[in-house]
């Protein structure tokens, strides 16, 4: 079964966003990556519900809000107005996690949840059987077009582990440093969906990047 591929907006050229929109609706990709970022949690601004709500009336593609900002839970009802399918937040931005991951349900959208780098996937053993997908970061959040941090192979696999033993059917995504050489190696670790940023919108052809992603 292919990869699901969610090319990130933050990476899109903002000048011609449109244009850039309408190529990921003919694309493969499966979502719509969105990086909100506030400049607390993680040591970057990015865009935030204006701006999302422009990209819905173009957008085709299920949008999968990322929210990299404190208190998350305080805006889940602005994210589900935005139409987004998924509203992930991360383990450590929510001091009340499962409260947080019921209201996303409650509001209609798919749940889910990221952990840093520096974040063991074993902290998921009492929630992981709550949530949609789990979000691995591979780089430090904040900033496109870091390198990949390798750990996190190790870490996909432990973390498909624990889905299995668990019996669930829990989404892992990835985000961070993802190309080709990467894609490949989280996949074969257990990845479900690939996020990829840089490597799709600075690419000669995004449409064929994405569609060899989703190949892998």
């Amino acid at each position: 079964m292919p990869c699901k591929v969610a090319p990130s907006l933050l990476s899109a050229d903002f000048l011609r966003l449109e244009e850039d929109l309408k190529m990921l609706n003919q694309s493969d990709a499966d979502m719509l990556h969105l990086d909100v970022m506030d400049g607390v949690f993680v040591p970057n601004i990015s865009f935030g519900f204006p701006v999302i709500e422009q990209v819905t009336k173009i957008c085709t593609k299920p949008l999968d809000a990322h929210l990299m900002i404190v208190e998350p839970q305080k805006f889940i009802s602005e994210v589900k107005e935005c139409g987004a399918y998924l509203m992930n937040v991360h383990y450590e931005a929510c001091t009340h996690l499962h409260r947080t991951v019921g209201e996303i349900k409650e509001a209609g959208m798919k749940a889910g949840v990221t952990l840093n780098p520096h974040t063991p996937v074993e902290m998921l053993e009492d929630i992981i059987q709550d949530v949609d997908m789990i979000l691995l970061m591979s780089v430090n959040p904040g900033f496109g077009g870091q390198k990949f941090i390798n750990q996190t192979i190790e870490k996909v696999s432990r973390l498909k582990n624990m889905i299995l033993r668990k019996n669930l059917n829990t989404w892992i995504e990835v985000d961070g440093g993802v190309n080709m050489e990467t894609g490949k190696a989280l996949v074969d670790a257990g990845a479900d969906i690939l996020v990829a940023g840089n490597f799709v919108f600075n690419s000669a052809n995004p449409l064929e990047t994405i569609k060899k992603l989703k190949e892998i």
